[in-house]
Parts: C-alpha cells; sequence; structure tokens
C-alpha cells in the first residue's frame, strides 16, 4: 500500500516496491562530453588535416563507447555520444577529402613543374616566389 493511498499516477516517492538502491547512471556522461568536444574540435582542426583525422577518429570511438553505454543503461548521454560521432565523422571526411585533393594537385604535371622549378631555384626567394606565382597561374586556368 503506498503513503499515497489515491495516488492518481501510479506509487508515491517512498513506495517500497521502489528499489532504493537503484542507481541514477543520467550522470554519467563524461565519454559522450569528451567524444562531443573532441568532434567539436575536430572540424577547426581540418585546417591542419592531421589533427581532424586523428581528433575525428578519436569522437568517432568515444562515441560508440559512449552511445552502447548509454543503450544498455549503464550512462546517460546518448544524444551527446551521437553528435560528437556525427561531428567526428565530418572532420575525418573533411581532412581526407583535403588529403585526396592536395596529393592530387601535388603529383600532377603542375605539382611536378614547381618542384623542379624550386629545386632550379635553389636559395632565390625571388625565383620561389615566381615559381609559386606560375603554380597559382596554372592552378586557376
Amino acid at each position: 500500500m503506498s503513503q499515497y493511498p489515491n495516488a492518481p499516477y501510479g506509487a508515491g516517492p517512498n513506495d517500497p516496491s521502489m528499489n532504493p538502491y537503484q542507481q541514477d547512471n543520467s550522470g554519467k556522461k563524461g565519454l559522450a562530453i569528451a567524444a562531443l568536444v573532441l568532434g567539436i574540435l575536430s572540424l577547426p582542426a581540418i585546417l591542419t588535416v592531421v589533427g581532424g583525422i586523428v581528433l575525428g577518429l578519436i569522437a568517432i570511438i568515444l562515441g560508440i563507447v559512449a552511445a552502447r553505454g548509454a543503450s544498455k543503461g549503464k550512462n546517460g548521454g546518448k544524444g551527446l555520444a551521437i553528435t560528437g560521432i556525427v561531428l567526428g565523422a565530418l572532420g575525418l571526411v573533411v581532412s581526407v577529402i583535403i588529403v585526396v585533393v592536395g596529393v592530387s594537385i601535388f603529383n600532377s604535371d603542375s605539382g611536378q613543374q614547381l618542384r623542379d622549378c624550386i629545386s632550379q631555384a635553389g636559395d632565390d626567394q625571388a625565383a620561389i616566389d615566381q615559381c609559386n606565382q606560375e603554380f597559382s597561374d596554372n592552378l586557376t586556368n
């Protein structure tokens, strides 16, 4: 019998049928928060390319672990974990695209001409600047 006999929505707060030792795991969001933070940081780290890849991968891994824990009821923050996974994946994908585009440009004929021009220029900064200018002009045309 409940302490509140006419409770319209079930048992009262002191009902013995409720488990007093039941843990509230909604406060255990450390992995989910870490995944979210690393996912957010992976976006500006795209500019460093390697940072976007590393932070993105770590955010995805932590997010998956946190989301699985939240699904099993061990911890909270499933939404934070999923957001961390999405942002980490975005940082990872954009960084990989930048690497692929950079490698393809560097391995193109224009990239080879730039490398040859710079090697012929030696230590002459004016000649190196001219090589860079010609390379930029080739890319825009």
